[in-house]
């Protein structure tokens, strides 16, 4: 059984991530500044990040710890391109 406060929580996370996107977004067209699309995608990935390792779990049955490894996947690579963005 998924508790709602866990759901709310990721939810929320969800949400920030991508009004930041947006935002990061919004300044790359603004301004053309391609390390702005960096944040953007990246923040995409640590939403995404955020709600899939339940999803995972749940929908397709996988263990806990795969569902883990691919959330950890997916998070990794949005701090990657935030990373990325920060050293252009």
């Amino acid at each position: 059984m998924i508790e709602a406060p866990l759901v709310l929580a990721k939810l929320v996370t969800l949400a920030l991530s991508l009004a930041i996107a947006y935002l990061a977004y919004h300044g790359y067209r603004r301004n053309g500044r391609k390390p702005m699309l960096y944040v953007a995608a990246g923040f995409v990935f640590i939403g995404a990040g955020a709600i899939c390792e339940g999803l995972i779990y749940v929908v397709f049955g996988t263990s806990i710890l795969s569902a883990g490894l691919i959330q950890a996947a997916i998070v990794s690579s949005g701090m990657v391109l935030v990373l990325v963005s920060l050293t252009r």
